[in-house]
């Protein structure tokens, strides 16, 4: 009998454990049904290219996140940029890579036979931004009135309203610009072919969206992770823009020259609506 035990340890022993599985998640994607129908053709690849085992793992919101992050329960969470600098300063997470969207710009828009032809003529005026603490929806296009002269909630009336029920206030005429994306803005084009929409201000390119790793990942892990982006990019890219909310980066390449000071634009935007980056706008 103590023979046989010895042999079942020597097997036991001799066995390798099975390394973690290394998981995967994103912000603004909820539950696992819609993060599989997104990522899993990019889980496949990166799988592929790594050897490694790589696990979606679904988040219910940034903050969670951020404790997924910093419990070790997720090693690699992409997101945006508005996100990215709260999770940055809440979890000192590491930059693996920037992932591009063109034409990723804010900008403000007006009707085109209103009265407002410039930013300077919003003075007093309403303007709405979309969902709460979005880069493109929010803090960029306050951004871009801020950069143009205009002080938020001081100059002109900020107003949260979600983006369809803003564009037909700003039809009726009950608010006078709202702050978009210029894939909103074609889109609204699409839905009300017999309205004119101007664009009277926009903003610079915003920084990317971005995959980082948590601050004690396995350092031989996130070299293979990160040595994929470089060699395997076009196979990586193609695979993520098979998921439909995905397309947005369709002609964006992966950026892995990137610092945290690429961000500081976005942190300019927090000061600007009045919050700072402990915590994320609207939690």
């Amino acid at each position: 009998m103590f023979r046989k035990f010895l042999t079942a340890a020597a097997i036991v022993l001799a066995t390798p454990l099975a390394a973690e599985p290394i998981k995967f998640a994103v912000t603004d994607v909820e539950g696992l049904e819609a993060l599989q129908q997104e990522f899993a053709a990019f889980e496949a690849v990166l799988e592929d290219k790594t050897g490694l085992d790589i696990e979606l793992f679904p988040v219910s919101s940034r903050t969670s996140a951020v404790e997924a992050l910093n419990q070790g329960k997720v090693d690699l969470v992409l997101t945006g940029p508005a996100e990215y600098v709260v999770i940055k300063e809440l979890s000192s997470a590491q930059i693996v890579v920037a992932w591009q969207r063109p034409n990723y710009y804010a900008q403000i828009v007006t009707m085109s036979e209103g009265d407002i032809k410039s930013v300077s003529d919003l003075k007093g005026k309403i303007v709405t931004f979309g969902s709460v603490g979005s880069t493109s929806q929010h803090l960029g296009p306050a951004q871009v009135l801020s950069d143009f002269g205009l002080a938020y909630a001081s100059d002109y009336q900020p107003q949260i309203i979600s983006r369809n029920v803003a564009i037909e206030a700003l039809i009726r005429g009950d608010v006078q610009a709202v702050g978009m994306n210029e894939g909103h803005l074609r889109r609204i084009r699409e839905a009300f072919p017999d309205q004119s929409f101007t664009v009277i201000a926009r903003g610079r390119d915003l920084p990317n969206d971005i995959l980082v790793a948590r601050k004690d990942m396995d350092a031989n892990d996130l070299g293979k992770i990160a040595n994929a982006f470089v060699n395997d990019s076009a196979e990586l890219m193609a695979a993520v823009i098979k998921g439909e909310d995905n397309k947005k980066y369709e002609g964006g390449f992966f950026l892995t020259k990137v610092n945290d000071a690429d961000y500081d634009y976005v942190r300019e935007m927090y000061k600007t609506i009045g919050v700072d980056t402990s915590a994320f706008v609207g939690e």
